[in-house]
């Protein structure tokens, strides 16, 4: 996409906190475009638990041709105990959104800033920042046959050779751009699944001879994320597997509240959400951080649109506004969603005024 040309962005506003912290997002992205910096036009379309209110189902044929006709989607959050006896739950929408737009990676980044390594609670001396690549639309979650009688239950992990093979690229293409080391995590001790992963991972590795690649069994993979976090570049692995060792990563940074993510497929647009969830027991409070929601924003730009340059300025106002002790109640502060908001975007405005008054 040309710099010059308008970006096109689907937002998902969602449930509970949801419309909150994209509301802080949305006014980040504005601060952040000031002057002609970046033009973009937002479409809002309903989403999750929303969507079974307005139309009866979590992803409504008028929202998934909206996500299909834009060069990225911004999502916050959806579900809650509403929808809990829906006939179709709102997470539904999540999965068929993932599979009508092959959305097959998962990218979570883990990193402590030193602005939050006062709230992580590992005291590791090494700088920590992995990525972890998780297949998104196979396995366990996907597969079938599916089954729950009252005496048994079956659930079906299966995963096909060309699957394997275009998340392998793309996590072996990413550690290319960072530190060359990818590690693949797998079971490969017990199941047959990881056994097929260890042999189409290691083929592929091969042509990447200047990638460090080794392997590791999750139950290690996860020790060694909470003892020694600093060994990781890329972490490769399955969709379950992925799932549970991306939130662990995200806890050792300090708060879930402040973790983004991406997904992304071959091609089309890329959806980028906070990891959290919709946090109901805090809607309407305005106390959700909206840290996670404003750094989906800069991933956006970032990779979407090859805006690094507007990225980094909020990733550095989110830093100095930890650094400053403005922050919402789960980082342990007094600080209202719209008060860290402003402060983010106040800090961007002076970086840029120090900037310009220096270079006069």
């Amino acid at each position: 996409m040309q710099k010059n040309q308008t970006a096109q962005i689907a937002v998902l506003a969602g449930d509970y906190i949801g419309p909150e912290i994209m509301a802080a997002g949305l006014e980040v992205l504005k601060a952040v475009s000031e002057d002609g910096k970046f033009n973009y036009q937002i479409h809002e379309e309903p989403f999750g638990g929303a969507a079974i209110d307005q139309a009866g189902d979590p992803l409504p044929a008028q929202t998934l041709a909206t996500c299909q006709q834009s060069d990225a989607i911004l999502l916050a959050a959806i579900g809650g105990p509403k929808w809990d006896n829906a006939e179709k739950r709102p997470e539904a929408g999540l999965l068929q959104i993932r599979k009508e737009l092959n959305l097959f990676a998962n990218i979570r980044p883990t990193a402590i800033s030193e602005a939050m390594r006062q709230y992580s609670p590992i005291k590791n001396e090494n700088p920590v920042d992995f990525v972890i690549v998780r297949e998104l639309t196979s396995g366990i979650y996907f597969g079938t046959p599916r089954e729950k009688t009252a005496d048994y239950a079956l659930d079906t992990m299966r995963y096909r050779k060309e699957e394997i093979q275009r998340i392998t690229k793309l996590a072996f293409e990413m550690a290319t751009k960072r530190r060359n080391h990818v590690t693949l995590v797998d079971k490969a001790n017990v199941l047959a699944t990881s056994k097929f992963w260890r042999e189409i991972v290691g083929e592929i590795a091969q042509d990447y001879p200047q990638v460090n690649y080794d392997t590791s069994y999750v139950d290690a993979a996860a020790m060694k994320i909470i003892s020694s976090p600093d060994q990781f570049d890329v972490i490769l692995t399955e969709n379950l597997f992925g799932d549970i060792l991306s939130d662990e990563s995200a806890e050792i940074t300090g708060s879930l509240g402040t973790i983004p993510s991406m997904s992304q497929g071959s091609n089309g647009p890329a959806l980028y959400e906070p990891i959290h969830g919709s946090a109901p027991d805090i809607a309407g409070k305005g106390i959700a951080d909206p840290i996670s929601m404003v750094k989906s924003v800069a991933m956006m730009l970032a990779n979407s649109f090859d805006r690094q340059d507007l990225a980094t300025e909020i990733t550095n106002a989110i830093n100095e506004v930890i650094s400053q002790q403005v922050v919402t109640p789960d980082l342990g502060g007094h600080a209202t969603t719209k008060e860290v908001t402003a402060a983010i975007i106040s800090s961007i405005k002076e970086s840029r005024h120090s900037y310009a008054t220096d270079n006069v």
